[in-house]
């Protein structure tokens, strides 16, 4: 068989780089090769404990890719030749292809702890029949320990609460979601949190899971014992590159491939996007481990686009890193530069802060207070980033910080921005949160 583009990978990253690149060339022959018929929505996953009914309702449809003239074909890629361009599947099939694209994802990092192998400890994978298995564990669980205070373990454990379950959240370090988020809204989700009964453990780290033919509980470095009958290791994900062990494509320093700002790798005629790619920070261009489908689907448009020709010139040099999520009922969001970050780098910047309400008057209804952190250039005043947290239209709202970080937005560009707005879906133009940290951060500036 030959095709013009074979893909390998269909998640968010491989399928927006097939649907893409269908619309680009609608005259290339397209395949999409991925183990199951239907995959998960990677950052639906932490859903299906509580909020979702089950695991197979957080599935990724294809029919639209399908409906395009894209070929699927479900399963296992054994081994790729660059040198005769060539993929060999499990079932024993080989496609010639004219391009390939590498979108293999990430897969969880799995520490190296005694008793982590025991029945009972399980990851998060972006596996729908593993997950199923996760799912009937925590459904019966109830004790659970999650091991890993990020995103995903953040929302695992919140969901894994609502369900009725005692639950612990294990973080090496002083503070969750700092990878993210300054101190002060870290502390906004642990006080969220807590009041809702969760039992954080920050700053202490797992030493030992314990159990005999099943986990039993764990083993905390300051002694502390915690009874469990389910743990989730969720420390971060590694790119999933083990098909390019017999490949001349070269890595970055973090394990991801190297790809170019086309997303063309070292090989001829490859390409790669997704968490299987080492990205880079968009302000200081130092490798970073982010994985975002945001991302992943950003750098698929960009393969897409340019597989024959380069047709989409890349503005965007490196990762943003836009964030989101809605924790016990509080929404936080970021993009860019935390200011621990901006000062770590050694920007010279300037801080402005706000408070409003996300509808006027204040008094309706459905209201939620906003409180928003913004991070500009003290010299060009040039947006290096912005935190926020309040209710479900932080979520948006942290769009148009992306767009701006994206666009050199500065603390003027803000101060005139001009606004739509309605009383029950935004804040007052008067006082819209955005301007008034703006203006804020233009203050402290001119007392300096």
């Amino acid at each position: 068989m030959k095709k013009d583009v074979v893909i390998v990978g269909g998640g968010p990253a491989g399928i927006v780089t097939a649907m893409t690149a269908k619309k680009t060339y609608p005259d290339k022959s397209i395949v999409v090769i991925r183990r199951e018929r239907e995959g998960v929505v990677p950052c639906g996953i932490p859903y299906i404990f509580h909020t979702l009914p089950t695991v197979d309702a957080n599935t990724m449809p294809i029919k639209g890719a399908e409906d395009l003239g894209i070929d699927f074909i479900f399963d296992e890629v054994d081994e790729i030749s660059t040198d005769s361009k060539m993929v060999k599947l499990s079932g024993g099939e080989s496609i010639e292809y004219e391009k390939l694209v590498i979108a293999t994802g990430s897969q969880p990092i799995f520490p190296p702890i005694k008793g982590s192998k025991l029945p009972g400890v399980f990851t998060i994978a972006k596996d729908r029949e593993y997950l199923k298995s996760v799912y009937a564990a925590a459904k019966s669980a109830k004790k659970v320990v999650v091991v890993g205070g990020g995103f995903i373990g953040v929302e695992v454990s919140d969901e894994i609460l609502s369900d009725g379950k005692e639950v612990y959240l294990v973080e090496a370090v002083d503070q969750i979601l700092m990878a993210a988020f300054d101190k002060e809204f870290g502390t906004m989700v642990s006080e969220r949190l807590e009041k809702k009964g969760m039992k954080l453990r920050t700053g202490m780290k797992l030493c030992e899971i314990k159990g005999e033919d099943k986990v039993s509980g764990v083993v905390l470095d300051n002694g502390e014992e915690i009874e469990a009958d389910m743990v989730i290791l969720s420390i971060g994900y590694r790119p999933n590159v083990k098909l390019l062990e017999n490949i001349p494509v070269h890595r970055g320093i973090t394990g991801g491939i190297w790809a170019d700002e086309y997303m063309r790798t070292s090989v001829q005629d490859v390409f790669a996007a997704g968490d299987c790619v080492e990205h880079k920070c968009f302000f200081t261009r130092k490798p970073s481990r982010l994985m975002l489908a945001s991302t992943a689907a950003f750098e698929a448009r960009v393969a897409g686009s340019n597989l024959f020709s380069l047709k989409m010139v890349r503005e965007n040099h490196g990762n943003l890193g836009v964030f989101s999520t809605s924790v016990a009922g509080l929404t936080v969001a970021a993009a860019g530069l935390t200011e621990c970050t901006a000062k770590m780098e050694n920007f010279d910047y300037v801080v402005g802060v706000a408070k409003g309400i996300d509808r006027h008057p204040g008094s309706l209804p459905d209201k939620s207070e906003i409180f928003v952190k913004m991070v500009f250039s003290k010299e060009s005043g040039i947006l290096l980033g912005a935190q926020m947290a309040g209710g479900k239209s932080v979520g948006e709202m942290i769009n148009i910080i992306g767009l701006g970080l994206q666009k050199g937005i500065t603390v003027n560009d803000f101060l005139t921005m001009q606004i739509g707005s309605h009383p029950l879906l935004t804040a007052a133009p008067t006082s819209y949160p955005l301007t008034l940290a703006a203006e804020n951060a233009l203050m402290n500036l001119r007392k300096e």
